[in-house]
């Protein structure tokens, strides 16, 4: 008997996974966590999901899922963070491929529901856009939440929604979430981060790295993304709620238009007729865009000196902390700088580490 986890989102849903699971059990029998391998742009230049044929030295868990341990590697030029996952943390990470649809996740789903036959099975999203109607103008990124919400309500077996860091993730407000949040399972504090502490000083997920800072008492305004979103860091953001599943479903118009998907393509076809475009044709673009620009070099004294000039913006904005993965992009540095820029910062100004985020001063030190 095992727990199985579906990480929504894959990515910072998966770090969640593991840190929820420790929060819950401590050292019990670990938790399987299916999860997509999806690091957007700046892990993996390739947009959209990586499938079973991008990795080596996947293990067969069953017919249709593979596992990834931490000798499995991404064929280039794909990138994955979830090799280094399954080497840094107890858990199983199995990979959960969105090729095949709405119907391929289900079964795939079933197969481990059948394999495993788990003591108890949740699906995780971190931030709560797994709740999102599809036409809120602060939705970027529902794609990947529809399709696994479409596929769990899909398979017979018992299962819990679980939302952890309601609004967290800038997709939609915590005042549009409060309504449909039950009953509350947990809040993290700042010992339940510690499992995965190393994990976030490298891992490129915002919303798990704010959620992890807000169980640690960091309050505030964070922003993130290139679109520099404003996310309030309360007392809500460390709280994980239980959601009815039929509910969200009912509410997700993009999840119940890809029940009976087969390919990816469709389940895109979908979000542009749905949500008016799709995650993947941004990253798309995105990509093309970033290929044309000039290979830029990570030079300390020019990157603090645009570092204070970001700052400034930032706090006339109200902003407090962000996200390095933010300042990445604002000072318009490549996204394998991320690291080099990180240790830069930290070593030069140790006392804005506010973990694993970046603190704004509240006026030049």
């Amino acid at each position: 008997m095992t727990r199985l986890i579906v990480a929504a989102g894959g990515g910072g849903d998966a770090v969640a996974a593991a840190m929820l699971d420790a929060a819950l059990h401590g050292d019990d029998d670990q938790a399987v966590i299916l999860t997509y391998a999806w690091d957007r742009l700046l892990v993996d230049p390739i947009p959209g999901p990586r499938g079973a044929h991008n990795f080596t030295e996947l293990k067969p868990i069953t017919p249709a899922v593979r596992a990834v341990p931490a000798d499995a590697r991404p064929i280039p030029p794909a990138g994955s963070t979830l090799p280094r996952l399954a080497a840094e943390l107890p858990h199983t990470f199995a990979l959960l491929d969105p090729h095949h649809g709405a119907e391929g996740v289900m079964r795939q789903l079933e197969e481990l529901v059948s394999h495993l036959k788990p003591q108890s099975i949740d699906l995780l999203d971190v931030g709560g856009d797994i709740l999102a109607r599809g036409d809120e103008p602060t939705l970027k990124s529902p794609l990947a939440d529809a399709l696994t919400l479409a596929a769990c309500c899909q398979v017979d077996a018992p299962m819990r929604l679980l939302v952890a860091g309601p609004g967290l993730d800038g997709e939609l407000p915590i005042d549009d979430l409060r309504g449909v949040l039950g009953p509350l399972v947990h809040t993290f504090t700042a010992k339940d981060t510690e499992p995965v502490s190393s994990v976030l000083e490298w891992h490129p997920s915002e919303a798990t790295a704010m959620l992890t800072a807000t169980a640690r008492g960091v309050r505030g305004t964070c922003e993130v993304r290139d679109a520099s979103l404003p996310v309030p860091l309360t007392d809500e953001g460390p709280t994980v709620h239980q959601v009815d599943l039929d509910e969200a479903l009912g509410r997700n118009e993009l999840a119940r238009a890809v029940v009976t998907t087969t390919t990816l393509d469709e389940v895109e076809t979908h979000s542009r007729e749905i949500c008016g475009y799709s995650e993947i044709d941004y990253e798309r673009n995105k990509a093309a865009w970033l290929k044309d620009r000039p290979p830029t070099d990570l030079v300390p004294k020019t990157v603090l000196a645009e570092l204070e000039q970001f700052e400034a913006h930032a706090r006339s904005r109200g902003v407090t902390h962000t996200t390095f993965r933010h300042i990445t992009e604002a000072l318009n540095l490549n996204g394998t700088h991320r690291q080099d820029l990180r240790e830069l910062l930290i070593n030069s100004r140790p006392e804005q580490y506010d973990a694993p985020l970046w603190r704004i001063t509240t006026q030049p030190e």
